[in-house]
């Protein structure tokens, strides 16, 4: 075990911030395929320095293996809504300096895995004012970047599963006219913050989407590492949501919160954004700049 302390971490770019520009692949498996082989290729394709790739439950169960606390995405239903779920089999971000950079970085990773995976979807992504969402609210205030890797990584003592991660997706679609409708200061209640310079806001409303998430309130504490970026797509536009940990109950939890399912209060999101879309993923660790699949081939 002492081995794989030394040489298995989280993959690079899980915990690389300032992300200017970012490209995320959804992939389904085509029927028939040789999936041992199209791990090969993603191993052999995979870039870490510019590259996460998450890997779905689907695919680990067919190889009959097992990733203790690997799961498809579930869906909870709250007293409004529940939550849409669409699971696929392989997730990829790829990151860089400018969409071209993305487009080039991705164009040999994409070519080799069509034989093997469908392309389901793209999103493409942008910092946007140094780290805010589209709403103009600064995104990610309370993220644990001076103890991201304890919070991020799966340290059970079992090898190919140390130095890995899960990934929770969910892909937010805003309607900002319905937001800016609103006063500024009903604006800032609906986040908890005000925009103008960031501070919480101590009498915002329970429904405060800082009041629903704040990750110290749970039992245990829900502390969670995201890596979310906005996203448009001719007029619609919203923000593409990622978040890292050690587990799903981190994500789950603040989920589940912010839906109202423990005490009926929906979070103020709601009222201007929705998830369309949500899966789960569990990301293999790296050994020498390389991901370690020894927990699948």
């Amino acid at each position: 075990m002492a081995n794989l302390e030394s040489r298995a971490n989280v993959q690079t770019q899980v915990l690389a911030a300032n992300i200017a520009h970012a490209t995320f692949y959804s992939f389904n498996l085509r029927a028939q395929a040789d999936i041992k082989k199209c791990l090969r290729v993603i191993a052999d394709f995979f870039d870490g320095e510019s590259m996460v790739l998450g890997i779905g439950y689907d695919v680990v169960n067919m190889l009959g293996k097992h990733i203790p606390g690997l799961s498809s995405a579930r869906v909870f239903q709250g007293p409004l809504r529940s939550n849409p779920v669409l699971q696929h089999d392989f997730w990829l971000r790829v990151n860089a300096i400018d969409p071209g950079q993305c487009m080039l970085k991705s164009q040999a990773m994409l070519d080799a895995l069509s034989p093997h995976c469908i392309l389901v979807e793209q999103v493409d992504g942008y910092m946007h004012r140094e780290g805010r969402d589209l709403s103009g609210y600064v995104d990610g205030t309370e993220n644990p970047e001076d103890r991201a890797r304890s919070v991020v990584m799966v340290d059970k003592q079992q090898p190919g599963v140390y130095g890995s991660t899960f990934l929770a997706v969910q892909k937010w679609h805003h309607q900002l006219s319905v937001l800016k409708a609103k006063t500024q200061t009903e604006q800032d209640h609906v986040i908890g913050r005000r925009e103008s310079d960031n501070l919480e806001l101590d009498d915002a409303p329970k429904s405060a989407h800082v009041k629903r998430t704040a990750q110290e309130q749970f039992s245990p504490e829900a502390f969670m590492l995201r890596r979310s970026l906005p996203w448009s797509e001719g007029r619609d536009c919203g923000l593409n949501f990622v978040c890292f940990a050690n587990s799903f109950y981190p994500f789950e939890a603040q989920l589940q919160r912010m839906m109202g399912c423990d005490d009926g209060i929906e979070d103020g999101l709601y009222q201007f954004s929705r998830p369309v879309n949500g899966s789960y993923y569990w990301c293999p660790a790296q050994i020498d700049g390389q991901l370690d699949l020894s927990a699948l081939i």
